[in-house]
């Protein structure tokens, strides 16, 4: 198993081992895979000359940074674009792939401080590309929203260590019903 995501899934993935030892060998990309662009780039190297069985995968936090321009990292049709490209690499691998929904931004000043555009846009743009390719989606948004609160980092992108088992959970749960018996 292959995860490929921003520091949220670096948050998750040992959590995810463990849920998977002795099930699955996880592995992780090794760094921040940072915006969408980023994944065009470095998706060969990433990928590596393995086989994978599964891929489970995420951009959107970083491409929704707002920059001191004033646009987004990565603007809403390049993000759909480049994800086209990456489901497109992703697929003809072989693996089963699993996109994970972008997470809650806070809204308010945020710790470092930095700006983002609105999450709900992104995660739908992805959601047209993934059903559009057949490509299973790890609703990760929907599964934290309820426990905000209780599991994010205040006034941050990021989660508590509970939030990241949390998030670790649903993860291990589409990775296992992905790699069927």
């Amino acid at each position: 198993v292959l995860l490929i995501g921003d520091s949220i899934s670096m948050g998750y993935t040992l959590p995810v081992r463990k849920l998977l030892e002795g099930r699955a060998n996880v592995h992780r990309i090794p760094t921040n895979g940072g915006p969408s662009k980023n994944g065009v780039a470095n998706l060969e190297k990433w990928l590596g000359t393995g086989k994978w069985d599964v891929i489970h995968f995420n951009h959107g936090i970083h491409d929704l940074k707002i920059m001191p321009d004033g646009k987004r990292q990565v603007e809403p049709a390049d993000y759909e674009a480049n994800l086209r490209t990456i489901v497109a690499k992703l697929k003809a691998t072989g693996a089963k792939v699993i996109w994970a929904t972008t997470t809650p931004i806070p809204d308010g000043e945020l710790n470092p401080s930095r700006k983002f555009g609105k999450v709900p846009e992104y995660n739908d743009i992805a959601a047209k590309v993934m059903k559009e390719n057949g490509v299973v989606i790890d609703d990760l948004n929907a599964h934290i929203t309820p426990r905000l609160g209780e599991l994010q980092n205040p006034n941050d992108v990021h989660y508590k260590p509970a939030g990241s088992e949390f998030l670790a959970q649903k993860v291990a749960a589409e990775i296992l019903k992905a790699l069927g018996k």
